[in-house]
């Protein structure tokens, strides 16, 4: 590269240092994923779902995105968006330990499910999709008080087959709503593969809806900016909705609870493995100077230790109190006297 040539992330608008803390966000949330793993293994948590494979993707859409008034609604397997958003490691920490400081619900909820009102994290629930027309509500009412918001949100293929996700399209595109709808094609619907899901792309279902879809490669993190970027500028012109269809592979199993060889072989998930993001933009940052294997072994050094610490910290945080089983489950109506 010659003195003076932009790099692909420069002609995007991304600086140096924030090149970096993409790749250091992709690493934290790895780093979490596989720890979460050995604690569910080892009997210390009950349940885990992974997004490894996944981060790339997630990370990049967060730093297109305005953190200080876009409106965020994750689903289950988005530790790379969350933290990339703010959320800390001791926050996810407590929140797959289900104690009391949990800031996603207080320890009542299951691991990934997303909830912080400081970071406009808006809170998920177990049946899949019901996020998007949460998102496309939001999406309307910025339209309606001209509120210079967008709201992204992100869901599975296999749940893209739902009603809540077309039905939440076809009000978006109606409308010409500010909303994002990001699909992270993990090539399977817990064990379903996409060849059994779907007919056609995912994308391209937005043609029917009146707005652009857009594919792209999941594991380049540079093309996922700037796709998502774009779907931002576009929200906030006024110009309506854009589905993109961010194309990966789920390189764990489903869950902690899933059996994955009983439906792929070890060499599909190893070929897929070889096309990781996170390996690819390591190498990206190597190749333009701003990265070496010192620095990576230091991050590496630094993200153990701050997993450790919330580990413990976590572990050793109370409960939730038995009485406060039904806090924010139903409204406190006072009759007047």
């Amino acid at each position: 590269m010659s003195i003076g040539q932009l790099t692909k992330h420069q002609t995007l608008g991304l600086t140096d240092a924030q090149a970096v803390d993409m790749y250091r966000y992709m690493m934290r949330a790895r780093k979490f994923d596989e720890r979460g793993f050995l604690l569910q293994r080892s009997g210390k948590i009950a349940f885990h779902v992974s997004g490894i494979g996944q981060e790339t993707a997630q990370v990049a859409a967060a730093f297109a995105l305005d953190l200080n008034k876009d409106y965020f609604f994750p689903y289950y397997r988005d530790y790379g968006l969350v933290l990339s958003l703010g959320m800390t490691l001791k926050e996810l920490m407590l929140s797959v330990f289900l104690k009391a400081e949990d800031p996603n619900s207080g320890g009542r909820q299951m691991p990934g499910h997303f909830g912080h009102k400081k970071l406009r994290i808006v809170t998920g629930s177990s049946p899949v999709t019901t996020q998007v027309p949460h998102a496309v509500g939001f999406a309307l009412a910025a339209k309606m008080q001209k509120l210079d918001s967008v709201s992204f949100v992100t869901f599975g293929e296999g749940s893209s087959n739902q009603g809540d996700f077309h039905e939440g399209c076809n009000f978006a595109g109606v409308h010409k709503l500010p909303v994002i709808l990001m699909c992270e094609n993990n090539q399977y619907a817990i064990s379903v593969p996409l060849r059994e899901q779907i007919s056609g792309n995912i994308h391209e279902r937005a043609i029917g809806y009146g707005f652009p879809g857009v594919r792209v490669d999941g594991n380049d993190a540079l093309e996922v900016y700037r796709v998502v970027k774009e779907a931002h500028e576009r929200a906030l012109r006024g110009e309506g909705p854009t589905l993109i269809e961010a194309v990966m592979y789920r390189i764990s199993p489903h869950s902690t609870a899933d059996n994955d060889m009983l439906y792929r072989t070890k060499e599909e998930v190893e070929l897929h493995r070889q096309k990781d993001g996170i390996p690819k933009f390591k190498q990206y940052l190597l190749d333009c100077g701003i990265w070496s294997e010192a620095l990576d072994q230091e991050l590496i050094e630094q993200l153990t230790q701050e997993i450790n610490e919330a580990t413990n910290y976590a572990d050793q945080s109370p409960f939730p109190l038995p009485e406060d089983a039904m806090l924010h489950v139903y409204g406190d109506h006072k009759e007047e006297a």
